[in-house]
């Protein structure tokens, strides 16, 4: 995505955005949180790691998809990228919800012994992690299903204009972003904004169903956004970002 000079087109593009009129709190959608654990593994073992998520964990997140604890959950593993190689995601419609359900999940852990001794294994393979609190700004990232590949982009911020990243991401970038999803080129995405957690400010999350489409969707959002400047005046808000394409393993809804 070509560097254009933007002084010229950030304030008027944000003040129109932010002068559009406000939602009321009957059309206003449920606020959703996202609790990510980022983990770094031991490659060689990673993959038991995965099968001690299928056996311990996910049994207890499905159960917890249906009672009502949380909202959704996914788990990620690396595809391309930095140095995260496993993601373990669940949602609820506050920061108190994702802190309660990962309280309940854990002692449920600890009061088994198997499963306290395999979680323990889990944990030696991979044995340090980032913790990050999002929350959902756009898109519709935990209300569809995402398929099986994704893209994520994790940017650092000038902390002082965030918001006006976030105006210009929900009036100039989702109309192109929801056509895709009406379109079946993307089946989801989403701009979320850092509550807790490391450097990272931002997220940009799409998914597809494979890894060609994800790619293919890429592109066409590139292009899209080139006579766009959008994505200019993102990049100069978040200049450093990461990229990483996760293969999605497990999820709900």
């Amino acid at each position: 995505m070509k560097k254009i000079r933007i002084g010229t087109l950030l304030f008027p593009a944000c003040l129109s955005l932010l002068a559009a009129p406000a939602a009321t709190a009957q059309d206003k959608p449920a606020e959703r949180y996202i609790y990510a654990t980022y983990s770094y593994c031991d490659f060689s073992k990673q993959d038991r790691a995965d099968e001690i998520f299928n056996q311990v964990d996910k049994p207890l997140l499905d159960a917890a998809m249906k009672d009502g604890t949380i909202t959704l959950y996914n788990y990620l593993k690396h595809q391309t990228g930095g140095q995260w190689r496993r993601v373990s995601v669940h949602g609820a419609g506050s920061i108190q919800g994702l802190l309660d359900a990962q309280k309940k999940m854990g002692d449920q852990i600890d009061a088994n012994e198997k499963s306290r001794k395999l979680s323990a294994e889990s944990s030696a393979i991979c044995p340090s992690h980032d913790d990050y609190i999002w929350r959902a700004v756009a898109g519709n990232l935990g209300t569809a299903k995402r398929g099986g590949s994704s893209f994520s982009t994790y940017y650092v911020c000038d902390q002082r204009r965030e918001s006006q990243a976030d105006a210009v991401v929900k009036g100039m970038m989702a109309p192109i972003l929801d056509k895709m999803v009406a379109d079946g080129k993307l089946l989801s995405w989403g701009w979320l904004e850092h509550i807790v957690g490391g450097k990272y400010r931002r997220l940009e999350t799409l998914s597809a169903v494979d890894e060609r489409a994800l790619m293919e969707a890429r592109t066409a959002l590139v292009e899209a956004l080139d006579n766009n400047p959008a994505g200019d005046i993102v990049t100069d808000i978040c200049p450093e970002h990461a990229d990483y394409i996760w293969d999605i393993v497990a999820q709900a809804p």
